[in-house]
């Protein structure tokens, strides 16, 4: 392309060629100069218009603006949603917390009043002067939220273990032989070697002897399931129960029996009556704890349950 310049303060035309590329390259920097123009201008006209009283461009802002609330609003509703779902979540863990710690509280022992588990701890403290503080974001709040939700969840299975644990442990006590089983002196005859009161000879004694008149009640030293209630050519009258893991007791020379084998007893249950049947030099209670069938010294078992 060819231009002639032609002008009174020159003595002469001048002439220009100009390329195919180079009257491109001048159109787009012309394009390109008006859109900034027309951008700049838009931007400009929307920032103040409500400075500028156009009702058409404080219609288009105030659209914009709306549209802008609205999707402000959803977000939160969304949130707010999310974590009201999460905090009932929080909220029924919280309850199964309390009733799992009740109940740990009764099976160790304690009183209510030492644990209570309704009521808010007491918490305080002051502020670091050189640690500044702030609000939590939304994105923080959830992040404690679900690292709360998460450590409420092992505590429960941890609580959960340890109940089922002190469950199994107050079982076991309960099935130990460790109350007296009649109401009676059993200094008459300890655990261990003697001079047999019959015989006159140097025996074994795998029990003790208690005292007691003919129908004094004889109770099941702990719970379990009756074995043997039957005639014995030397014990007598026998009551055995067996209180599960090798643990079993003996009550012998007794009047009367109350149960019979196949029979589950209660800790504390009258099963027999106090006699003089079998081997025996008057009405007493013979009281025998074997463990895996051996005898063992059923004062250790009463002393450690005084």
């Amino acid at each position: 392309m060819h231009i002639i310049l032609v002008s009174g303060r020159l003595t002469s035309a001048k002439s220009l060629t100009l390329s195919t590329r180079q009257l491109l390259g001048i159109l787009g920097a012309l394009v390109m100069l008006v859109l900034l123009l027309s951008t700049g201008l838009f931007y400009l006209t929307l920032r103040h218009a409500a400075q500028l009283k156009i009702p058409y461009l404080e219609t288009v802002v105030l659209a914009a603006q709306a549209q802008d609330s609205q999707r402000s609003e959803a977000y939160l509703r969304e949130n707010l949603n999310a974590m009201a779902v999460k905090l009932g979540e929080m909220q029924a863990q919280l309850m199964r917390l309390d009733a799992l710690g009740e109940r740990l509280a009764a099976l160790a022992g304690f009183k209510p009043s030492e644990f209570r588990f309704g009521e808010t701890p007491g918490r305080g403290g002051a502020l670091p002067s050189s640690i500044p503080s702030h609000s939590l974001s939304v994105g923080e709040f959830n992040q404690q939220m679900a690292l709360l939700a998460r450590q409420m969840e092992n505590r429960n299975d941890s609580l959960g273990i340890l109940e089922s644990q002190l469950f199994d442990a107050k079982v076991k006590k309960r099935l130990m032989p460790t109350i007296p089983p009649v109401e009676a002196s059993w200094s008459a005859s300890s655990f261990g070697w003697r001079i047999d009161p019959i015989s006159g000879m140097q025996a074994m004694h795998e029990g003790v002897d208690f005292i007691a008149e003919i129908g004094t009640p004889i109770f099941a030293a702990a719970g379990g399931l009756v074995t043997v209630a039957e005639s014995h050519h030397q014990y007598g009258l026998m009551v055995e129960i067996d209180h599960g893991n090798d643990f079993t007791t003996r009550y012998a020379h007794a009047s009367r029996m109350l149960v019979k084998a196949g029979d589950l007893v209660q800790r504390g249950r009258k099963i027999a009556e106090v006699g003089a049947t079998g081997r025996t030099t008057g009405p007493h209670l013979h009281f025998e704890v074997r463990y895996k069938g051996v005898a063992q010294n059923p004062a250790r078992f009463l002393q450690a349950a005084r």
